[in-house]
């Protein structure tokens, strides 16, 4: 059955789908191309009559992650610089005032989409009776390009922002609270949150924020982004100051250049390097005045109340991604070094302390713990410390379920938490496991989100969610053993003191 909806650029037509209303594709601002490719996002002109909104948009030009694709599967979809849309799935279109539940995706800032099968709301929105939104936004060099004749950066970012207003004007319509707004993410995704809740740009439009995998370390300063942007225009011969050249080129050769930056990030972290994404949200002044987890430090986003959390085997994921032979206890030594740390001591104390909790403590063990803590675990902490001196409502929770794939290779690896989130892993079993503990577990999650949605409280009955502080760090663990722990892994944590 058809359904119909407003909105402030025309009327959409979607479907009805197992007693809920999804509307898939639809514009939240102008198509970004021609003179308004890089650029921030421009209001859509409208429409007459009713589109449609039965099928999902186009997805942001990307290089596919070959890695990813073997371990999480792909699913192809097409690719437009006409990307800006958003999808709904809601239980009534009606005026009932739902929760919204804003998810932003991840995908290093250079792949994904809203569109995703292990994204689809239906799930989540039916159990816990809130709306959810799924958008896109630019990536790669299209969305994170800083070059100063531009005049602006961050256009992947403020489309998100963008996306944001949409619903703030248009959800109601929808059966959407316009003041309820939940934001949550993963990977990339949860280090858009971040930088939301630190943005002024953003201020207001949200009043939640989830962000899994991700905090606020994760931004680029100035320099950095305009070395880079300009190493980007070397590889293309064009003139920092030629802006005709810039948005003449094609696609595909954006692409290619991207690429090529990419491939030299990901031969470095082979290399035992540390990762340090090329095309991120940049410190500029304007959309960003300082570093995400600072601003957040500085009081920005004190009313939102916030769940921060990450995995217990983070790293695993990129490490299965890239295989080669196991480094050796000089690699890490080196690697740690790299990190910032006593490489030497920090070797010692990451292998004293897991030998004290008769976890694996070869060298890969210890590789994989400290990358992992150095890109979301160590960032995480900050930011709910952060967060916690500005709101109360601020919790923190670990996910140490473990993966069934590669013969348990992967453990609690990065991105394995997101089906549990959306109840649908029964559509990535080989990766996320299947059966009675699977889906109690996807029920606690979903739960435990939805609760935060509706109220800023994450507890439920059947758990309580201690409100974190900087002190105990008392978080929950979402596992085989749901349960609350205090400072956990407190020795490997010490070793990070004064780093990042």
């Amino acid at each position: 059955m058809a359904a119909i909806a407003e909105t402030t650029a025309g009327k959409i037509k979607g479907a009805e789908e197992d007693g809920l209303y999804v509307f898939r594709g639809i514009p939240y601002a102008a198509p970004p191309v021609g003179a308004l490719r890089f650029r921030a996002p421009q209001p859509h002109p409208g429409w007459e009559g009713v589109r449609d909104a039965i099928d999902f948009g186009a997805i942001a030009p990307q290089i596919a992650n070959d890695g990813l694709e073997e371990l999480l599967g792909s699913f192809p979809q097409p690719q437009s610089e006409d990307c800006l849309f958003l999808n709904i799935w809601t239980p009534g279109i009606d005026r009932a005032r739902r929760p919204v539940m804003v998810w932003i995706h991840g995908g290093g800032f250079t792949i994904g989409s809203g569109s995703e099968p292990y994204y689809a709301g239906a799930t989540l929105a039916d159990r816990g009776d809130v709306v959810v939104v799924t958008i896109n936004y630019r990536l790669g060099a299209l969305g994170f390009l800083h070059a100063p004749a531009l005049g602006e950066t961050n256009f992947g970012m403020r489309d998100q922002v963008a996306a944001l207003r949409w619903v703030r004007d248009n959800i109601a319509n929808f059966g959407g609270d316009p003041d309820n707004v939940t934001i949550f993410g993963e990977s990339a995704g949860g280090m858009s949150v971040a930088t939301l809740m630190a943005s002024p740009e953003a201020a207001g439009l949200f009043h939640k924020a989830i962000p899994q995998s991700g905090a606020g370390h994760h931004t680029m300063p100035l320099a950095v982004a305009e070395e880079t942007g300009a190493a980007f225009l070397r590889r293309l011969g064009v003139a920092p100051d030629d802006l005709d050249a810039l948005r003449a080129l094609s696609v595909e050769q954006i692409l290619e250049a991207q690429g090529e930056m990419e491939a030299e990030m990901f031969a470095a972290i082979a290399e035992g390097g540390t990762a340090e994404m090329r095309f991120t949200p940049v410190v500029d002044g304007e959309f960003l005045t300082e570093r995400a987890v600072d601003a957040v430090a500085r009081g920005q986003s004190q009313a939102v109340s916030t769940l921060v959390g990450y995995l217990d085997d983070e790293w695993k994921l990129f490490t299965a991604m890239m295989p080669g032979d196991p480094p050796n206890e000089e690699d890490v030594v080196a690697r740690l070094e790299g990190m910032g740390l006593d490489g030497r001591s920090a070797y010692d104390g990451y292998r004293a302390a897991r030998l004290a909790r008769s976890e694996p403590a070869e060298p890969a063990d210890i590789a994989d713990a400290a990358g992992g803590d150095q890109l979301f675990t160590i960032p995480a902490l900050r930011l709910a410390d952060a967060q916690a001196a500005q709101q109360p409502a601020t919790f923190f929770y670990l996910f140490d379920w473990k993966s069934p794939a590669l013969d348990g290779a992967l453990g609690s690896c990065h991105a394995l938490d997101i089906p549990f989130v959306f109840g649908t892993y029964e559509d990535a079993a080989e990766f996320a496991g299947d059966g009675p503990e699977a889906a109690e577990l996807s029920e606690r999650v979903m739960d435990a989100w939805i609760a935060f949605a509706r109220s800023g409280d994450p507890s439920t009955e059947a758990h309580q969610f201690p409100a974190y502080d900087a002190e105990r760090r008392p978080q929950l663990v979402f596992g085989e053993n749901i349960r609350v722990e205090y400072d956990w892994r407190a020795e490997e944590r010490a070793l990070w003191t004064g780093v990042l």
